[in-house]
Order: structure tokens, then sequence, then C-alpha cells
């Protein structure tokens, strides 16, 4: 396996890296709230990073996350890419690709996703029915992947559905969806080859399964982005910082809790890596999704809990930097699963010998 970026891959990184450093500042943050940046996303979307994730791959997204995640950007970016370009180019139908993929590029589709299961119900002619309570960037988006209770996957316009505002621990835009006779359109095909019987159940719960374990690995990228950002965060402050005549950094204490972390989120980064260079190469990547997964979960709570804890009493400022860290990490632990429940899947997978090599 070989993680080096491409020469593609690291352009639209270092292109990432400056416009959210540019735009994503302290005081654009606490003017944006808890909703999205529209001048970020505009910027983004014309510099042609979205577009480009077609080209370079899930490990490309996942080093443009990364960038993301440092700078706790309030964009849709995650969840388009995810939800939208790579569901739609790997297992929407030649139509949807050709009408979605460049409206999705440049940013006049936002795609983001009801997953992982659902409790809507599918009509006999294809309508949606029933309540996602939390879907992020819901606010944002111009249509929603939804999985129903078999694990089929549609697309919902979000003006055919009532969307109410929610607040998550992470400003994400999210929403409650409400799906009542909605119109829905199949991911990949047509409502015929959908109740198409054993053979398209089965293709259907693939796609489910590829969705669903792209986007762990995906979000398990944002999170080594939010845990780097912590540490440096951390790292900055307890060299500045004096107590005694000394910096907090020469405190063995302290300097044992941040390398801690910086392990933490250098685990979460290579297994994030691993999954997507897996996924990209045509290899199976379910454990190592999941394995990312809990990294994501497991490592990423200890890591931004430490940064906010080396921060001492600078850390319970709510309107300090270091605490949107806090609350994106806290976010992302749980988000597609955390912890506890992701590693019982992966158990389950394993002892059913589905395990990839």
């Amino acid at each position: 396996m070989d993680f080096t970026p491409t020469e593609e891959q690291a352009a639209a990184r270092d292109l990432a890296a400056r416009i959210f450093g540019d735009l994503s500042t302290h005081e654009r943050l606490t003017a944006a709230g808890t909703g999205s940046d529209a001048e970020l996303w505009k910027a983004l979307c014309e510099a042609g990073l979205p577009a480009a994730v077609e080209d370079i791959g899930l490990l490309g997204l996942v080093l443009l996350l990364e960038e993301q995640g440092r700078t706790t950007a309030q964009v849709p970016f995650a969840a388009s890419c995810v939800y939208g370009l790579l569901a739609v180019s790997a297992h929407g139908s030649a139509e949807q690709r050709e009408r979605l993929l460049p409206a999705i590029g440049d940013g006049t589709v936002v795609v983001t996703g009801a997953l992982p299961e659902a409790a809507v119900r599918v009509g006999g002619s294809g309508e949606l029915s029933g309540v996602v309570p939390v879907v992020p960037w819901l606010r944002d988006a111009t249509h929603v992947l939804v999985a129903d209770d078999e694990h089929g996957m549609w697309l919902v316009r979000t003006v055919d559905a009532r969307c109410e505002p929610v607040e998550l621990t992470a400003p994400w835009s999210a929403g409650r969806l409400t799906l009542d006779a909605t119109p829905g359109e199949p991911l990949g095909g047509s409502l015929g080859e959908r109740q198409g019987g054993p053979e398209a159940a089965a293709a259907g719960q693939e796609a489910y399964d590829d969705v669903l374990a792209t986007a762990r690995t995906a979000f398990a990228g944002l999170q080594a982005g939010v845990c780097a950002g912590s540490v440096a965060r951390a790292v900055d402050y307890t060299n500045t910082r004096e107590q005694f005549g000394r910096p907090l950094a020469t405190k063995q204490g302290v300097q044992l809790r941040a390398a801690d972390a910086y392990m933490d989120t250098e685990t979460i980064r290579v297994t994030a890596y691993e999954a997507a260079w897996r996924r990209d190469e045509g290899l199976d990547y379910a454990t190592h999704a999941l394995t990312a997964a809990w990294w994501a979960s497991e490592a990423g709570h200890r890591v931004v809990h430490a940064g906010q804890h080396l921060h001492g009493g600078m850390g319970a400022d709510l309107d300090h930097p270091v605490h949107r860290h806090f609350l994106w990490g806290r976010q992302l632990d749980a988000y597609l699963g955390c912890g506890s429940e992701v590693i019982q899947e992966l158990g389950a997978l394993i002892v059913d010998g589905e395990g990839d090599a």
C-alpha cells in the first residue's frame, strides 16, 4: 500500500488548505453562528474542489476533509461529496450521473445523507413516508440520500419534503426530515428495477454498504483534521502560557498528554488513509472502514478532551476557538455509530467470515 498523494491530490489538498485557512477564521466562524458559510462554500466550488473529488478519489477527499477539520469550516463539503458525488458516480444510473454530477461539482446541487438506517417506508408508486429526526446539513441541501427500511437508497428533493431546523452539538446546519408520501428517485435505476426481486435487493444492499463505508471513512478523515487542529492549538497555547516563570509545555505531564493526543490523531489518520486507499484500488475495505470509524470515535473523543484540558481554564471558555474542535470531535464521535456500536458491527463481520483480507 502507498498513501503518498498523487500530484493532483497534493495540489487539491494545498489549495483546500489555503482556502480554508483564509476564510474559515475565528471571526468568520463566530459571525456564522450555527449556520454554514455561504461565501466559503462558493469559493470552494469556484476553485473546483468538490468536482475534483471524482478524479482524486476517496483518499483525495480524506486529504481535503483533514484541511476542513483543522479549521472546523462550516460548509457541507463532506456530506455533498460522500452522499452526492461519490454515491452517484459509483451507484447512480448513467442518466443520474450525467444530470447530477456536474451540478454537485459546481455546488448548485448540495446533497446530504439520512444514513445509516432510517424508519422510512416505500409505497407501491415509489413514494416515501417516515421521519428522520436528525440529518446533518439538511438546511443547506437541495437533495437528501435516504435509506429505506430495507436499505434501498433514494434521492429526495428537499423542496418536496418537510425540513425543520435542529441544533446539534456541532454547528452542522442540521434538520428534521419528514416524508409523507414524498416522491423519491431510486439511486441507480427505475422503481421497477428497485422492486425486481432478490438480485435487485442484493444490489441495493451492496450499494448501501458501500456508501455507508465510504461515509465512515470520509468522516474519519474529517475527525483526523479536527483532532490535528485541536492538538496544534494546545501546543501553541502551552508553549506561550507560562506558569511559575516557565512555559506549560516544559512540564512532563503536559508533554505526555500532548504526545498521547498526537499519537491518537495519527492513528485516526492512517486508518482512514488505508480504508480510502483500498476503496480507490477496488479492494475490499469493509473492515478497514469500520476500524477507521472506531478510532475516529474512541481516539477522537480522547484527543478533543485533551486539547481542551491542556488549555486549562481557557478551555472552559465557550468562545475560545479550541471549543469548536471539542464540539466537532464529540459530534463525530457518535456520527454513523459510536465506538461500541462500530466495534460490535466489526466483530460480527469478522465472525461471519465477511471481513476483507
